[in-house]
């Protein structure tokens, strides 16, 4: 009996201790760091705007830290000022609230309260620069915070090096969002009779506009404006599928 006891006890430390071990330690990174790249142009373009089936889970009330929240049930005319900061490689490929995977160069972010998913433009206040981003987890649970960026959207508004910026959001939805014109980057080089050649050829085969912008001295050759986004879709397939793999769409408002 002792010894039937005695094994006992033993297993159930050993289960214990196990289980500890794993809730501790879901992260395999005990502090956040910065990735070890910058992020790709593709991958510092707005999100997309889309139409979305909220998360019924993640619009429940909860607890953190002993402090409740009450989600919104629709963020139309949602504005606020605040303190942002970023996420990234200790919580890339962890899912998020709802179910999603994080991916510390796509444009999402974390918020206490607003639905998920839905969509915000945030404004770095110092120096103007906006991003649009997929909200799809919760946090950041400081008092101090408003919203937590991926890395990516930290880098493009310019605060990645600091950690946190002032910023204002604003949510946008599909009714709300001003109409965007897509043009395709298809290539860029130095020597302007090439671009030009380039587009004279394009527009010919695609039947679409092209235009050549200059940038120190590099030449980037746009094709568009497109209206219709799985028309742009259709065309940058078939630009990457004949030679043109680093073609990539770009969005004006």
């Amino acid at each position: 009996m002792k010894f039937t006891l005695r094994v006992l006890i033993t297993v159930f430390l050993i289960l214990t201790l196990s289980a500890c071990s794993s809730s501790s330690n879901r992260y395999h990174m005990r502090h956040d760091s910065a990735p070890l790249r910058a992020p790709t142009a593709l991958e510092m373009q707005d999100a997309i705007i889309t139409d979305v089936t909220k998360s019924a889970s993640a619009s429940r009330p909860y607890t953190v830290l002993g402090k409740s929240y009450s989600p919104m049930l629709d963020e139309s005319g949602y504005s606020e000022e605040g303190i942002a900061s970023w996420y990234g490689r200790k919580f890339h490929g962890y899912h998020t609230s709802n179910g999603e995977t994080y991916d510390m160069f796509a444009m999402t972010a974390a918020h206490k309260t607003l639905p998920l998913p839905s969509f915000v433009k945030v404004t770095n206040t110092a120096n103007g620069k906006s991003v649009i981003v997929r909200v799809n987890d919760r946090g950041p649970f400081h008092d101090d915070r408003i919203i937590d960026l991926s890395y990516a959207a930290a880098y493009k508004l310019g605060y990645y090096t600091h950690g946190t910026a002032r910023v204002k959001l604003e949510a946008v939805t599909l009714a709300g969002a001003t109409v965007r014109q897509t043009y395709i980057q298809v290539a860029a080089g130095s020597t302007l009779a090439n671009i030009e050649a380039l587009a004279s050829t394009l527009r010919e085969q695609y039947k679409l506009p092209t235009n050549i912008v200059q940038k120190d001295d590099i030449y980037r050759l746009h094709l568009g404006p497109i209206k219709d986004t799985p028309h742009a879709d259709e065309v940058l397939k078939k630009l990457k599928q004949n030679q043109f793999q680093n073609a990539f769409l770009l969005y004006t408002q």
